[in-house]
């Protein structure tokens, strides 16, 4: 932006004038595009857009919740908020200023010590949690556990607070969802891992953490994993995982550090007894997966799903009895993206086939997401 365009910008937001702004989005796609997270940031096209206090409304006059977005210097870096675009199509939205509504949160993440450190998240599909450093001698595992829920509601203080102090177990549904997934000592709910020597080398609970956003619709955390062993080698793991609102899978971006060489990367499924569905297109990076869900009360409780994405080039698919995986080739000290999530047959998914459905058109969106853009 020109001097003269910030002075001009500037002029106008301390003088209280504020135009109106056009938000125009896009879906090339065949696919309708519901609920989907788009961006506006807040100065392009030479104009400042985006203050504190601007209200958003769809063709219809409604007003849409956002979330402001900022940079590290806590600097507005722009807005976030759920589209619905038409296949082939696009919708218009305008932001004018005003006092916006409350937003009801869609995302959250936090560290939770009072359940031996762990680090949970979820969004309106699920609910998940890593392990953290209370666990390391009952069950130091980086893999991703998961909590089916059937509510858009946020559950997971409910979870631990009916768990913890009235004793009522998260194992069975109450109403919201439910803990019928085990993880132990391996990839869980798309957990990723280096793979040498014929071997998936898991690692075991997180060091420490940060929350770099915190919802309400989009809620960003870092894990990091310190000696993080392959084979006689050591290394540290970083972990960015980005949970949005109405999004079927979590973003993850991996980053190793060490001895500066070529390894293979493991992104997959944990198979318990095994007898589940398997879908897998090695060439679109799609692997989802459906079995019958039990807890540990040996209760069925419906059929529970788990899909993994991993954009990049897939080197390889392995079916090792407990795992299903795919293999990319890594370079220690890059960072390697995939996405990853569950879902359950109770709550938005009934069969197998919608799951699959679901995850195979979550690729598509992913490789072509919606454009946006701002006058």
């Amino acid at each position: 932006m020109s001097k003269f365009n910030v002075f001009v910008a500037l002029l106008l937001f301390v003088s209280g004038v504020f135009a109106q702004k056009t938000v125009t989005v896009s879906n090339s796609t065949d696919l309708e595009r519901k609920a989907e997270i788009v961006e506006v940031k807040a100065c392009c096209n030479n104009s400042c857009i985006i203050t504190k206090s601007v209200v958003l409304k769809n063709e219809k006059g409604e007003e849409v919740p956002y979330q402001l977005t900022y940079n590290d210097k806590k600097e507005i870096q722009g807005l976030i908020f759920q589209a619905d675009v038409k296949a082939k199509s696009s919708a218009t939205y305008t932001i004018t200023e005003g006092t916006p509504s409350p937003v009801k949160a869609k995302t959250s993440g936090r560290f939770v010590p009072e359940r031996k450190d762990d680090f949970a998240w979820e969004n309106d599909f699920a609910a998940y949690r890593m392990y953290g450093p209370a666990l390391a001698k009952e069950n130091p595992s980086n893999g991703v556990d998961y909590w089916a829920k059937c509510t858009e509601q946020l559950i997971v203080d409910e979870f631990y607070t009916g768990e913890l102090k009235q004793k009522l177990s998260y194992h069975r549904d109450r109403g919201h969802g439910m803990d019928f997934y085990k993880v132990a000592h391996t990839l869980g709910c798309g957990g990723i891992a280096p793979y040498a020597s014929d071997s998936l080398w898991v690692g075991n609970q997180f060091s420490s953490y940060k929350v770099l956003e915190a919802g309400p619709l989009r809620t960003i955390f870092e894990l990091t994993y310190n000696s993080f062993k392959v084979g006689n080698e050591t290394y540290n793991e970083t972990i960015t995982i980005t949970s949005t609102a109405g999004s079927l899978l979590n973003k993850a971006v991996v980053t190793y550090s060490g001895k500066n060489q070529k390894m293979q990367l493991a992104t997959g499924i944990f198979l318990h007894d095994g007898k589940g569905t398997i879908l897998q297109k090695k060439l679109n990076g799609t692997l989802a997966y459906a079995e019958e869900a039990v807890s540990e009360f040996k209760e069925p409780s419906g059929r529970n799903y788990v899909g993994v994405y991993v954009p990049s080039i897939v080197s390889e698919y392995k079916n090792k009895t407990t795992h299903a995986f795919f293999l990319s080739d890594y370079r220690v000290g890059s960072d390697f993206t995939y996405y990853f999530g569950g879902g359950w047959n109770k709550w938005k998914f009934p069969t197998d086939a919608d799951w699959f459905k679901a995850v195979v058109e979550f690729t598509v969106k992913t490789k072509s997401p919606l454009k946006v853009t701002a006058k």
